[in-house]
């Protein structure tokens, strides 16, 4: 474990002396060390926080030999956290009461005195089982979380997209705004929802709202509700956006597309958390969490003059920018089987697959609709392919223009063609090498260039 997250360690003994050589001992070899006297400093420690391993005298009662008070203890660390390893200390002499404690619970016992080596071997074996233990029920969890929010797993094998799903699992559970910026279909919805769907609120609402699509003269109407009579039409009390996500998170689509006006009343709601319904005259108090999404570049549309800088500030407290599906084209293979799998399942085409021609199509074409184009032309594909095997006459693709770089310069398009050459040799360094005419040498050097790994 690095430095920068030490093992949190846990020592339990009611003599001082060997607390103290405990402690010494493990802050020297990089632990992060908390003392405890008795079963009661223990149980109180551990409700407020979390320990990677502990290390537990079994007789806390100067004098004592029967170890059931260690026993109760451990019985009690059980129930409170199942993943916390509990390794027991006993005297010279007592390893049947060490049995015992293992059969109730315990990982392991040391005899005092102890073996220094053995001993941090043991502790640090522990504590690495624990956090992965923990990791892995945390992604489950989180798993579940996605699945029950109706959003499909989010897979890739670029590294620059998960780069951002890192970005995702660290940013969510917090309570910062976040900027979503990309091309149209990268997935700056798809991305929101995960947002919420792993965040403390994701039991809460999770509204969205498409800027652009709100005309001027509705604004507030829509995003704080009216009151009834509070103009012509308005028959009836209507909550407004921020109403329906209070608790929860809103979603502002294509941000971009706000008007002046609308930015400032905007604005007003993120610094303060209040605003007043049309036709109102009393404040209403919201707790939400913004999410913004725009394909466009913020900073030119602040140079421009088009959008506040003060609210650009207060909606990007995190940045989240999602790279085009051409600057990733590991993916593409990965996200068409499972677009070809969900569709297939919808549709009763359970036996469908692809053909190696098909494949190849896919991997060379340029995606201007990016990741939304792909899942639509598979599943038009799906419907429509005669045979059990799509092939590229069953695509409806349009037309590219020859010679075209896919406007992403020299340095992309040659990351493309190598990416591209892995995906069809599934690969094979050598097979690959030869089609892109180079040595096995040169294609490694570049692929360290690009931050490419082997299929």
């Amino acid at each position: 474990m690095s430095s920068e997250n030490p093992a949190r360690a846990l020592i339990a003994d009611d003599q001082a002396d060997v607390r103290t050589a405990l402690r010494l001992l493990l802050r020297d070899e990089g632990f992060e060390v908390t003392e405890a006297a008795t079963p009661d400093d223990v149980q109180e420690l551990v409700r407020i926080q979390e320990f990677d391993v502990a290390l537990v005298d079994l007789n806390f009662t100067r004098g004592a030999t029967s170890g059931d008070e260690g026993i109760d203890l451990l019985r009690w660390l059980g129930s409170v956290d199942d993943t916390l390893p509990v390794i027991v200390m006993t005297a010279w002499g007592t390893v049947p009461l060490a049995v015992e404690a293992m059969r109730r619970g315990a990982k392991d016992f040391v005899q005092k005195p102890w073996q220094g080596s053995r001993l941090v071997a043991l502790l640090r074996t522990h504590a690495e089982l624990a956090r992965a233990v923990r990791s892995g029920r945390r992604l489950e969890a989180e798993n579940r979380l996605l699945r029950e929010a109706g959003l499909p797993d989010i897979v890739s094998e670029s590294p620059a997209m998960l780069r951002v799903l890192d970005l995702v699992h660290r940013t969510a559970p917090t309570e910062a705004n976040v900027l979503i910026l990309g091309e149209s279909g990268t997935g700056k919805g798809v991305v929101a929802r995960m947002l919420h769907a792993l965040s403390r609120r994701c039991r809460e609402p999770f509204i969205t709202v498409n800027v652009g699509a709100v005309p001027e003269s509705l604004f507030e109407a829509e995003f704080f509700g009216h009151t009834r009579g509070a103009f012509t039409g308005a028959a009836e009390m209507r909550l407004g956006r921020f109403d329906l996500a209070d608790g929860g998170t809103l979603f502002l689509d294509e941000i971009a597309t706000a008007s002046p006006a609308a930015q400032a009343k905007l604005l007003r709601v993120l610094e303060t958390g209040e605003f007043e319904p049309v036709g109102s005259s009393r404040t209403r108090g919201v707790d939400v969490r913004i999410m913004a999404a725009s394909n466009s570049d913020m900073v030119k549309e602040v140079s421009a003059g088009r959008f506040r800088e003060d609210l650009l500030y207060r909606l990007n407290v995190v940045e989240i920018r999602l790279p085009p599906l051409r600057q990733r084209p590991e993916d593409i293979p990965v996200l068409a089987h499972l677009f070809l799998e969900r569709f297939a399942r919808r549709h009763h085409r359970q036996h469908l697959g692809f053909s190696p021609e098909a494949l190849e199509q896919l991997a060379t074409y340029s995606w201007p609709g990016n990741v939304r184009e792909l899942e639509h032309v598979v599943e038009r594909a799906v419907i429509l392919a005669p045979n059990d095997r799509i092939r590229p006459s069953d695509f409806w693709l349009p037309a590219e223009p020859a010679g075209k770089t896919e406007g992403v310069g020299l340095h992309a398009t040659e990351r493309q063609l190598i990416a591209r050459a892995l995906a069809r040799t599934r690969g094979n360094i050598a097979e690959a090498a030869r089609q892109l005419g180079l040595s096995r040498q040169a294609l490694y050097r570049r692929m360290q260039k690009h931050g490419l790994e082997r299929p």
